[in-house]
């Protein structure tokens, strides 16, 4: 009896151990595919992000091909080419682009990504926002989906999507740098509120859109700094949203205007010019002509409240002036050197150019 338990104990144990080492050998392989699965997961995540969401907006992405009738240095009238980019975002043919893709072209050529090429319409424009509306005539058209901007943070992924050089829907890869940028152009000219990208963008790029890992439009692709390395701005495509119905409607965005250009205080503006602020809008130029002139406005004068309402941003004014309506009368509080003065200015209407 004893000799029994003994050897059916024994064949127990050897039983038990078999399957350990059976479970073993499964579970390590298992484990060995989690790990392998683990280590691939990530970059081909993003790899596979990045193929879907250029997959997904390139055939939305156009060429836009211009003729403008200019004068040569023996004043003879000739024909220039320009070329630009642009994303249709609506299925009735409307295209998203830059206003100086398509300034002054008596001829716009849109080039579809099938190879079509269509007659495009210019629907309206905005200088100011640098911003243009252009029209085809097509059915069955791809329409790109228009994400979030005002969600953006530094640090996160962008794509860049135009017809650089002529080269069609080429994709280029970065990060967004930074947010509310604000940038001279031209002379007198200033974009504001910019999304910054190192994403490479160059010439023909512009009008193109620039888009997150989820294939959704967050800008439109507007300019870059010649002399810098992988710095691009583009328009934040809530922005665009905000101006884009009455650029359809009435070819114009019909705001109120004030007539100034003016700097958000910091610490370094406000050393700069020896401030006794240290938050709200410094006036660096007043418009001639200009509402703000009318009233008395002075370059160097710092606007401290608007109706009663703290300036600590340069958000905070354009956001008040979003709701305010041509001929509407806004009192300003300034400080002017080391003396508080209220000023009333009645807004007019924002002058094309």
């Amino acid at each position: 009896m004893i000799r029994f338990l003994k050897k059916e104990k024994r064949a127990w144990w050897l039983g038990l151990v078999v399957v350990l080492f059976l479970l073993g050998i499964l579970l390590g392989k298992n484990l060995g595919s989690f790990s392998e699965a683990n280590q691939e997961e990530t970059p081909f995540s993003v790899q596979e992000h990045l193929i879907r969401a250029s997959e997904e907006v390139g055939p939305t992405v156009v060429n836009i091909r211009t003729v403008q009738l200019t004068r040569d240095s023996f004043f003879r009238i000739v024909p220039r080419e320009g070329q630009g980019s642009g994303v249709i975002f609506s299925e009735e043919g409307y295209i998203l682009t830059n206003e100086h893709v398509i300034q002054k072209a008596e001829e716009i050529k849109v080039v579809l990504h099938d190879g079509r090429e269509l007659e495009g319409k210019l629907v309206g424009s905005d200088p100011s926002f640098d911003l243009a509306v252009v029209k085809i005539e097509a059915k069955n058209l791809p329409v790109a989906r228009l994400g979030d901007s005002d969600k953006l943070r530094p640090g996160e992924f962008s794509l860049a999507i135009g017809n650089p050089f002529g080269l069609q829907n080429t994709l280029t890869f970065g990060v967004i740098s930074a947010m509310g940028r604000n940038i001279g152009t031209a002379p007198g000219k200033v974009l504001e509120n910019l999304i910054q990208t190192d994403a490479p963008i160059n010439p023909g790029n512009s009008g193109g859109p620039l888009i997150n890992l989820e294939g959704e439009v967050i800008g439109i692709n507007t300019a870059i700094i010649p002399y810098g390395q992988g710095i691009g701005f583009a328009v934040p495509i809530n922005t665009a949203k905000e101006i884009v119905d009455e650029l359809i409607t009435h070819g114009r965005v019909i705001r109120p205007w004030l007539g100034i250009y003016y700097l958000c205080i910091t610490p370094q503006i406000e050393e700069r010019f020896n401030l006794a602020v240290d938050s709200g809008c410094y006036i660096a130029q007043v418009v001639p002509g200009s509402p703000a002139d009318t009233a008395g406005i002075k370059e160097g004068d710092v606007i401290v409240k608007v109706n009663d309402q703290d300036m600590k941003a340069g958000e905070d004014l354009r956001q008040i002036m979003k709701t305010k309506k041509i001929g509407e009368e806004v009192t300003f509080l300034i400080l002017r050197q080391d003396e508080y003065k209220e000023v009333k200015v009645k807004l007019a209407e924002m002058p094309r150019e």
